[in-house]
């Protein structure tokens, strides 16, 4: 039977913020691939369409190419959460079977969160741009299911990194280049070759150490890892990154395009971004387009060794975490000067401008400039685009209107909430 997956963001996926005022839930990475490309991956859909907010809406589309809120879908639609990780297993396999079978209509739900909805003969009114509560789906008749991994937190991204990404094979199920389609110069030492996957165009230099003792290790297509660095399993660097020279990686998601240096563990760097230097970042995720300065730090774990505790700007509170390794989240387009440190679990927005000595708050606000000692400003809207046109053309990208939308929509929204 044709069917169609539109992946559909819910009203939980708020919490996820600042990572998600500029895309999409299921663009959040896990290992290398996103959400959404995990479920894509393993429910292999016929076709697929996109649900998202307004404010992201085109931004959804230029990442996928494909359609977002249409109007009208032809034939079966099976609604897919985008905060749902898509593991395979016999949940999956059950809901998949629901549109491959054309069973009647039905919503999977777990706890109080859907899931999943089949609608046999496709949707009786358009998806709204907006977040998708339950009550979209209420007329559903409800099979109940369990044991769907859900991110509904930012820590939940760090305890993926804890407890699956070792044995994740969305991210390490790849083929291994042949000798001659990847580069590995003579002083290289590669501990474990077999849990060690090099894609073609991938380069391992002179004095490079890649252990995968400990878990596995993937370099992909263009990617380098430079001369002295060491990666201790696993650790996912994607294509066309760059592992600096002397940096130390364990346990760390190197994103499309990032640049990574300094000592750096259990972190996911999204794409496109530098922390070229020494510093380090444990038990973090970094958006895209970020810039950290040499010398940037931030706290994985408090002096009393005590529980984390993380501000939801949904909830306009910190929340309790249950987790004593915690340390920075960073929205897409934030940059940071030279020696800037971070406490322990720290939330940082987009289009943010941080200098100057002594730890930052440990809420930053969207669009904020300044330092801990002088306070913080506004950080001018024009001003932002400049920055983030300039940085974006270094490497041959440019400040589309897509990007440029999102972005003064989200100045927008601080601004208007400031006022209030």
């Amino acid at each position: 039977m044709s069917w169609t997956l539109c992946v559909f963001e819910d009203q939980e996926a708020a919490h996820l913020a600042p990572l998600v005022h500029t895309r999409p839930v299921y663009d959040l990475r896990l290992g290398l691939p996103t959400l959404l490309e995990r479920v894509l991956g393993a429910l292999q859909p016929p076709a697929v369409c996109l649900h998202a907010r307004a404010m992201v809406a085109p931004m959804a589309a230029r990442l996928y190419q494909l359609p977002v809120n249409p109007a009208q879908v032809a034939g079966g639609v099976l609604l897919w959460n985008g905060r749902a990780l898509g593991d395979p297993g016999e949940v999956l396999a059950r809901i998949r079977r629901a549109a491959t079978d054309g069973e009647s209509a039905r919503r999977f739900v777990q706890g109080e969160t859907v899931v999943a909805a089949w609608f046999p003969k496709g949707l009786s009114r358009p998806l709204p741009a907006t977040l998708l509560s339950g009550d979209f789906f209420a007329d559903l008749p409800e099979e109940r299911v369990e044991g769907v991994r859900l991110v509904g937190r930012l820590w939940h991204l760090i305890d993926w990194m804890e407890q699956a990404f070792a044995t994740d094979g969305a991210t390490w199920d790849r083929p291994t280049a042949a000798d001659s389609q990847a580069l590995v110069q003579p002083g290289a030492v590669l501990v474990g070759r077999e849990q060690i996957r090099l894609a073609p165009g991938a380069t391992v230099r002179a004095g490079a150490i890649l252990n995968a003792t400990d878990g596995p290790i993937y370099v992909g297509p263009g990617a380098v890892v430079s001369e002295g660095a060491v990666l201790v399993g696993p650790v996912a660097v994607g294509e066309r990154a760059e592992v600096r020279v002397g940096a130390q990686l364990r346990n760390c998601v190197v994103g499309p395009g990032v640049k990574l240096g300094g000592e750096v563990h259990t972190t996911i760097v999204h794409s496109y971004s530098n922390k070229a230097h020494d510093g380090f970042l444990g038990h973090a995720y970094i958006g895209r387009w970020c810039n950290l300065g040499a010398g940037t730090t931030c706290s994985n774990l408090r002096n009393d060794y005590g529980p984390v505790t993380l501000y939801n700007e949904t909830l306009g509170t910190f929340e309790a975490t249950g987790r004593q390794f915690l340390g920075l989240f960073m929205g897409d387009h934030t940059k940071t000067s030279i020696g800037t440190t971070f406490n322990t679990g720290t939330v940082v927005g987009v289009s943010c401008n941080l200098y100057g000595p002594g730890f930052h708050a440990r809420y930053v606000p969207s669009f904020s400039w300044g330092s801990p000692a002088e306070g913080y400003v506004p950080f001018r809207l024009e001003k932002a685009l400049r920055v983030a046109e300039a940085v974006m053309a270094r490497r041959q990208h440019t400040l589309d209107e897509a990007e440029r939308a999102v972005l003064t929509a989200l100045f927008e929204q601080v601004h208007a909430t400031s006022s209030e």
